[in-house]
């Protein structure tokens, strides 16, 4: 279009380390100004935005140890994986098909191509308003997440709402896995509901040197999980609403567990623990489904943060759990 304006991306040296301690060891040498960087596919328009302006980013793509997918038991999923292959991989899909299912929803097969699943799980949080061009934020004022002192979605608080807009990760705490961190000063095993915080801002309990590594699910051992999605569009979106559901039963059909995981209501992924307890001890009948529903629906409090409107996404909320629980039920 003639006298649109074309976004560049920023001057920054690239680094492109072989083995990952050698890539922590770079992120803790350039400190604050550096950034990881995999696939890129959120990383670089951010940059084009002027979201973020790291001066420094050090590849992951030529990091051998974090791609592949393996088998322990459980299974160990290397962070530099793209989603192309999660999505397709037969262990996935035969042990662990809500991951599969999760993956095979991000955005376009370009993007799944070159996107990686540590970077959708460290995807970073979405607002509406931190997500407009630099003009627009420059002109209106900046929010919280990009360095002022209010958030101009909630004016009178003193801290940020932007949304968890990862697919893998409501599924990942879903599926109670383990991520692997390893940084300069050696590795750390955290679960994957303990990666996250809820706070719009500091979103990701990482150190700067940190990278996800690897991330651990164990035995699917009659589990059996879901996950659903909430766009507006059939392709591209991010979430504006995902249900992560992951149950076991015993021999007559009772729930012995449930983790209902909501993505894009809150700043991490949040489980309803209301939905949980509607579960725990009763069949998958249409009565205890609507009763988990109604739980999860009124423990979600989606804001003006993200595409279409807060009631509707609420509304979706019971639509979306019911049928995810519809399904797990119709599995067994």
């Amino acid at each position: 279009m003639a006298g649109a304006a074309v976004m560049r991306l920023p001057p920054f040296a690239y680094l492109r380390p072989r083995e990952l301690a050698e890539a922590a060891a770079l992120l803790a040498e350039h400190g604050e100004g550096a950034a990881p960087v995999a696939g890129g596919t959120d990383l670089y328009p951010k940059l084009k935005r002027r979201q973020l302006e790291p001066s420094v980013l050090v590849s992951l793509r030529g990091v051998p140890e974090l791609r592949g997918v393996r088998a322990n038991g459980g299974l160990v999923i290397g962070a530099g994986t793209t989603l192309r292959e999660l999505e397709s991989h037969p262990a996935v899909l035969a042990g662990y098909p809500a991951l599969a299912r999760a993956a095979a929803l991000v955005s376009s097969p370009q993007i799944r191509n070159a996107a990686t699943v540590g970077g959708n799980l460290c995807v970073d949080t979405r607002c509406n308003y931190y997500d407009l061009p630099e003009g627009w934020r420059s002109a209106l004022g900046f929010c919280l997440k990009a360095g002022s002192d209010v958030c101009r979605l909630a004016s009178g608080g003193e801290r940020c709402w932007a949304i968890s807009s990862s697919d893998l990760a409501p599924v990942a705490v879903a599926l109670d896995a383990q991520v692997r961190l390893v940084g300069a000063g050696g590795e750390r095993f955290v679960a994957a509901a303990e990666l996250y915080r809820d706070d719009g801002v500091d979103y990701l309990a990482r150190a700067p040197d940190e990278i996800l590594a690897e991330v651990l699910l164990p035995s699917a051992d009659g589990m059996r999980a879901t996950y659903r999605k909430l766009r507006r569009r059939g392709s591209i979106d991010f979430p504006i609403l995902g249900v992560a559901a992951a149950v076991r039963t015993d021999g007559d059909g009772t729930c012995t567990s449930a983790r209902i995981v909501l993505g894009a209501v809150a700043s991490h992924p949040f489980r309803s623990s209301g939905a949980e307890r509607a579960l725990v001890g009763h069949r998958l009948e249409p009565a205890a489904i609507e009763e988990a529903a109604e739980a999860a629906t009124a423990q979600a409090k989606p804001m003006e943060n993200a595409d279409l409107t807060p009631l509707y996404r609420k509304r979706m909320v019971r639509a979306l759990v019911a049928g995810a629980l519809a399904e797990l039920a119709a599995l067994a």
